[in-house]
């Protein structure tokens, strides 16, 4: 019996659609459709790998040597795989406009990211005695935010190897931070639950408002921290200061809205809070290193 149709799908060389080959470390892929018709790929794989998928636009179906045999996502949802299988033939089924990135990991470097005492993220009993692991949930804005990443890697770098795999290594560590509720903004550093509410409150409050951000003082009053806490409470859980955190989402949002092709830079900047189009290049420019219009030429061509 024929497991599937062998002509319809385009093998995967070793060349564009793997970003990073680390041998016996891990593998990381992105493959896009910017075609009307659906597109088909195979991945034959020499490795018994944990297999993580994340679908960035529109659906993708992926499949392991039978077609029926599948998982599909929809957009902004992402999936683990598990097969005690060294070659498995992996099936990628890519809609009109749809992008997938994914990760494989070799089991023995997987089991070496993790300490006893952390085994209780994962039901490591499967990996033990073979049992298939398959699971879908959402992505987090968090994991979005790395994929968009790198989908949108800066070309010709010397630093660009370097990059993929430090945000290869984020995703990473962003899938499996808290399997029972991954956005749920938990930190070590912070055990107050209020507190944690309270940060994350302002989180929003400075997202939802961010073409016209309130003071750090009209936000502690506004969450209920004095300005202290509210600093050090925010740079411990979301990495940075409140500012600057703001800074980075206005401009990955930038980003997003460039790639939607709806609005023109001026229209973008406003939408941001750049009082002039001038101060949005320039900031753009600063933080990715080409300005919007070449960005937009870079990825609509």
């Amino acid at each position: 019996m024929q497991l599937f149709d062998p002509k319809k799908y385009q093998n995967i060389d070793r060349s564009t659609p793997i970003l990073i080959d680390e041998n016996n470390l891990f593998s990381l892929l992105t493959l896009s459709n910017k075609t009307s018709d659906n597109q088909y790929h195979i991945f034959k794989t020499q490795h018994n790998y944990i297999q993580l998928f994340f679908n960035l636009r529109e659906t993708s179906t992926v499949a392991f040597n039978m077609e029926h045999c599948a998982i599909n996502l929809k957009n902004n949802e992402s999936g683990m795989v598990y097969f005690n299988e060294e070659q498995t033939n992996i099936l990628f089924n890519l809609a009109p406009d749809s992008e997938i990135i994914a990760m494989l990991i070799p089991v023995q470097y997987f089991h070496s990211l993790f300490t006893t005492e952390e085994n209780y993220l994962l039901n490591f009993d499967n990996f033990v005695i073979g049992k298939p692991i398959i699971e879908t949930k959402a992505t987090t804005p968090a994991q979005q935010v790395v994929l968009h990443q790198i989908s949108n890697k800066p070309d010709n770098s010397p630093l660009n190897n370097l990059f993929l795999k430090a945000k290869a290594y984020e995703l990473f560590s962003l899938y499996f931070s808290n399997t029972e509720d991954s956005s749920s903004d938990n930190c070590p550093f912070i055990s107050n639950e209020d507190t944690m509410t309270q940060l994350k409150k302002a989180k929003d409050i400075i997202i939802e408002n961010m073409a016209d951000p309130p003071s750090l003082d009209e936000l502690a009053k506004t969450v209920g921290l004095n300005i202290k806490k509210l600093k050090q409470g925010f740079k411990e859980v979301y990495g940075t200061p409140v500012f600057t955190f703001l800074l980075n989402y206005k401009l990955e949002f930038s980003k997003k809205l460039l790639l939607e092709n709806k609005l023109n830079v001026n229209e973008i900047g406003n939408r941001v809070g750049y009082s002039t189009s001038s101060h949005f290049i320039a900031a753009f420019k600063r933080k990715f290193g080409i300005t919007p219009k070449q960005f937009t030429k870079q990825n609509n061509a």
